[in-house]
């Protein structure tokens, strides 16, 4: 993964997907940091990120519990983060997302772990 922003079509499309999703929670911000990366930060932690991958397409990680990452890398379509994969993050590459509830619900998932209590209160009343 290089040091540029997300650039290509398919990257850009996963990005504007998660973007529509993340953007419905409180206080969410989006940053790209001096990697390329397009992250989704609340209270300043990420809890989804998205990188371009290179040969493979772009990519989506999630800020999962562990149970949830345990079940999900049993599928092919997921695996363990590279370096912080240990904290509970899962990725899935674009191409292999079918199911976008499925994704809307690990990215609350993430959300949930990150937010402070006040703002986890806020989404039961989304």
């Amino acid at each position: 993964m290089g040091h540029e922003p997300i650039s290509s079509k398919e990257g850009l499309a996963l990005v504007d997907a998660v973007r529509k999703l993340a953007m419905r929670l409180p206080e969410v911000n989006e940053q790209v940091d001096a990697f390329g990366h397009t992250s989704f930060r609340v209270n300043n932690k990420p809890f989804v990120m998205l990188g371009e991958g290179g040969l493979e397409g772009p990519s989506l990680s999630l800020k999962t519990l562990k149970l949830t990452q345990e079940t999900l890398v049993q599928q092919d379509r997921f695996y363990k983060t590279p370096y912080i994969g240990q904290h509970g993050w899962t990725s899935i590459r674009g191409k292999d997302i079918t199911d976008w509830k499925e994704i809307e619900d690990y990215l609350l998932e993430g959300y949930l772990r990150s937010a402070p209590k006040r703002l986890a209160k806020l989404v039961d009343s989304i």
